[in-house]
């Protein structure tokens, strides 16, 4: 991933919330029926892609930067995460989820850095591709890979399909997201130089 401009914000600034703010199905919050989008806002990156909802399946398309972020309140501590994402087309990452550690934000990348990199972004000021959570893995195109990210309030974990790519205590740590991704807080996915499709996106209560 090249060094980015910062974006403008087209999302709404969302007040503090806690864990508490929002009490969860028992089988979880379904964040995207499949046929709107509803619960979410584009965000705007300048020079983004085209997002659109296609066959149950929420397509954000290959610009400089394209995302969404959700608008409305949301857990930030002791949740899950689970969606399936593919890329479509393009070389870089299809799946950079941003997400709330209590009050501080964090991103998973997945598929960065040329296409391959897996990791947060970022820890103690060192992003993705330069940090202990660091991983490359080889993702097809065309292919769903089920993702899954759970956090609490000593650790982030992540998993692709059945593999843990990310299992880290954050006690002590300094979390952050790099500037580009400001839009996505405080949960959001975004797409670099990449057509990346998204589906079947839980919240889930632990």
């Amino acid at each position: 991933m090249a060094s980015m401009p910062v974006p403008k914000r087209s999302a709404p600034a969302l007040p503090p919330t806690s864990s508490n703010d929002l009490v969860l199905a028992r089988d979880g919050l379904r964040l995207f029926d499949g046929k709107t989008l509803t619960g979410w806002v584009v965000t705007d990156f300048g020079g983004s892609g085209e997002v659109k909802v296609e066959d149950g399946k929420l397509i954000l398309g290959m610009g400089v930067m394209t995302g969404v972020a959700w608008t409305n309140p949301i857990a930030r501590i002791n949740y899950e995460v689970e969606l399936e994402a593919m890329r479509v087309d393009g070389s870089d990452f299809f799946c950079g989820l941003t997400f709330p550690v209590g009050e501080n934000p964090c991103s998973l990348i997945v598929g960065g850095w040329g296409g391959g990199v897996v990791g947060l972004s970022s820890l103690d000021a060192e992003d993705a591709a330069h940090n202990e959570t660091t991983s490359y893995l080889n993702f097809e195109k065309g292919r769903w890979y089920r993702i899954r990210l759970r956090v609490t309030p000593t650790a982030i974990q992540a998993w692709i399909d059945d593999d843990q790519v990310v299992d880290i205590t954050t006690t002590g740590r300094k979390l952050s997201i790099r500037s580009e991704v400001e839009s996505s807080r405080p949960l959001g996915f975004a797409t670099w130089s990449t057509t990346g499709a998204l589906r079947n996106i839980w919240m889930r209560p632990l």
